[in-house]
């Protein structure tokens, strides 16, 4: 079984690491040198996973359907001093290979000392096979090595403060029940909410990935060991998922007709969005909770982090020439649109830059605070750095 096996390894990498230990007590001058220049390093913090972490939408600070000006200054990755439009000023080299590590991504939007290194080795699109080492079936996504395999390499050498990980919601199939909930509502004829379909069929599958979250974390433990760090030397944090849709009784559309989908980017019947946001994504969270802890990891509850701030939330607004996009105004999660327009469809549906930079936050205040589970909640009417931590239990 899984199970004995991650217990076997773990024992393996407890022994590898006291034999290191050992032959440590035994350095040279010159490796002792080395050894306090290590040590003087500034920690490292790594993230890896999906697109909820890798920064996928950290192109847009909120939502505008005016096209003027880089959608009434939302687009990021529009110059007005050239009027170009460039998403690698966001994105860099990822977005060739669609992983979109944008700059705002949790990881480098997270306070943190001075000359702390931050590593974003996530990817947008991936499920827990791309993280996994390839001897327990990883392997390469988007042209990039398994993440695990690429986590060993990096920090070998380095100090580590923390890994934090995002995983499940693509082993979960997010993606497609939000396209058929989506799709439903656009039919002319006969279009119905697929919460009574889609429930069931989730929870039949949630199983699965806490199986997938609960191998992602041992095999990110034990490339971590065969890197030369010893579980508790660092701290590794499995992070949940906000809601990007708010309840039916919040949507600043009233009504269930075409204009959620032409102006407000959030083409769902009320029972869906009730569904989602009350029942689906608390689950993953739950879900997610429980591999954390089997796995001794603490676990960052950011089911609500966005509440009132989602896409089509009645507390936020699109901007527009009157209306300049704000952190405290703006959606902190990207709208749906098809690519046909304005940016990709798959940054649909994902924290954009004020969401990035609000999660960031949730990390950091975890990272201040002693390892425990935590859940991360905003601040009604404020931006995204005034997040706090209560407990992951608090309903």
């Amino acid at each position: 079984m899984r199970t004995s096996r991650v217990r076997g390894r773990r024992r393996v990498a407890v022994a590898t690491a006291a034999v290191a230990a050992l032959c440590g007590a035994g350095l040279t001058q010159g490796g002792a040198v080395q050894a306090q220049s290590k040590a003087a390093e500034a920690p490292w913090v790594v993230s890896l996973g999906d697109s909820f972490i890798s920064g996928e939408a950290g192109r847009w600070s909120g939502n505008s359907n005016d096209s003027a000006g880089g959608y009434s200054g939302t687009d990021r990755a529009y110059d007005p001093a050239t009027g170009t439009t460039d998403e690698h000023r966001v994105y860099s080299a990822s977005y060739d290979n669609g992983c979109n590590r944008s700059d705002s991504a949790e990881v480098h939007s997270a306070p943190a000392p001075a000359g702390a290194h931050r590593l974003n080795l996530a990817c947008s699109g991936a499920t827990s096979t791309a993280i996994l080492l390839p001897e327990h079936g990883g392997s390469p996504f988007k042209s990039e090595p398994s993440q695990a395999q690429q986590l060993q390499k990096a920090v070998t050498g380095h100090p580590v403060r923390a890994v934090v990980v995002s995983v499940g919601g693509n082993d979960l199939g997010f993606e497609d029940v939000i396209l058929a909930c989506g799709t439903n509502f656009l039919k002319p004829i006969g279009g119905k909410p697929c919460a009574p379909d889609q429930a069931p069929e989730v929870k039949n599958r949630l199983p699965a990935m806490r199986t997938a979250a609960v191998n992602t974390l041992a095999d990110v433990t034990t490339a971590m060991a065969r890197a030369g760090h010893p579980a508790g030397s660092y701290r590794l944090i499995l992070q949940s998922y906000p809601s990007p849709l708010p309840d039916g009784a919040r949507v600043r559309y009233p009504g269930e007709k075409y204009d959620r989908l032409t102006d407000g980017g959030c083409p769902f019947f009320d029972k869906d969005l009730t569904w989602a946001h009350d029942q689906l994504v608390p689950e993953i969270s739950t879900t997610l909770g429980s591999a954390a802890k089997a796995s001794g990891a603490e676990f960052l509850d950011l089911s609500r982090a966005f509440e009132g701030r989602e896409v089509c939330s009645t507390t936020t607004v699109h901007a527009g020439p009157d209306q300049r996009p704000s952190g405290r105004t703006s959606e902190w999660v990207r709208f749906v649109t098809t690519g046909a327009g304005q940016g990709q469809r798959q940054e649909s549906l994902h924290p954009n830059y004020y969401g990035q930079v609000a999660l960031g936050s949730c990390l950091g205040l975890q990272l201040d605070r002693a390892p425990g589970d935590r859940r991360c909640d905003n601040t009604p009417g404020q931006g995204p750095r005034a997040m706090r931590l209560n407990p992951a239990s608090a309903s």
